[in-house]
């Protein structure tokens, strides 16, 4: 049974965000939720790495389960996303990430006022990536970038939890098919199993939002048929958490979503790295 090896701080994993930076991801986002889906897609990986820093965190401090990239493609460019400190970093141990946002925002929520209302409060908001949208698609190129990081990063923790690529797009790639390079992305294995490339389809459509499907029917175009197709299968422990929220999941179920808002972008992310019980 692959995907079992755990996840600490001798035998760590790696996360690489690849975020759709094209000049398309400034359109509204469908759904209820306002705002750009740049906007969208930005907020929900901000609010990840708050929460995988919380999560990683024991008495000492956040201990480096995770090193994680996210790279932007758009400008017809791919590199790292990270503003302040990070900028122009590509894997960064989580410990890093968590001592150095690029900034920290007060921002208002809306929380139980515990008469069966809302309240609305003021929070603090950490920001490592800033919404970008400006230029061409380069998904290709974006997808051979993670290529070579999962590539290094095998090499040196070869029995480690498979690396997770997450893929967050509006749709097509205008520099050449991504398919043969999600391909060969998914061919990468550690001893535990093979890597694995989800894909998160933030579309500005109308309509049902589809959300871990097992096959691509009922899907409204191609490109979002391509990636479906370019999606890895679902292990069984991330169908279990993906049923525990609700979700109708079965043996074909991939990490796929489609017309997400920013709701289910973040339920995506989470399950997406849930990989395992941490030491």
């Amino acid at each position: 049974m692959p995907y079992l090896a755990e996840i600490s701080r001798s035998n760590p994993t790696c996360l690489i965000f690849l975020v759709d930076q094209s000049a398309s991801m400034s359109d509204p986002i469908g759904g209820e939720a306002p705002g750009s889906k740049a906007s969208a897609v930005s907020d929900a990986i901000n609010r990840l790495l708050t929460e995988l820093s919380v999560k990683c965190a024991k008495e000492e401090g956040v201990r480096d389960y995770f090193y994680v990239a996210v790279v932007g493609y758009g400008h017809n460019s791919v590199g790292s996303a990270y503003g302040g400190a990070l900028a122009g970093r590509d894997l960064v141990p989580l410990s890093q990430i968590a001592e150095n946002p690029a900034r920290v925002e007060q921002r208002s929520k809306k929380v139980p006022d515990g008469a069966g209302g809302l309240v609305e409060t003021a929070v603090t908001f950490p920001v490592w990536m800033d919404p970008v949208s400006n230029g061409g698609t380069p998904m290709r190129q974006a997808i051979e970038y993670a290529h070579r990081l999962t590539d290094k990063w095998l090499s040196e923790h070869p029995a480690c939890f498979p690396p997770i690529i997450l893929n967050l797009t509006d749709g097509e790639a205008n520099d050449g098919d991504p398919t043969v390079a999600a391909a060969a992305i998914q061919s990468l294995a550690s001893a535990d199993g093979p890597v694995l490339l989800f894909n998160l389809h933030v579309s500005d459509a109308g309509g049902s939002s589809v959300t871990f499907p097992d096959s691509d029917t009922g899907l409204p175009d191609p490109y979002a048929r391509t990636l479906f197709g370019m999606s890895s299968l679902l292990p069984s422990h991330m169908r279990s958490y993906a049923a525990q929220e609700g979700f109708v999941v079965s043996d074909g179920t991939r990490g796929f979503v489609y017309n997400a808002d920013i709701t289910a972008v973040v339920q995506f992310l989470d399950i997406g790295t849930r990989a395992s019980d941490l030491r």
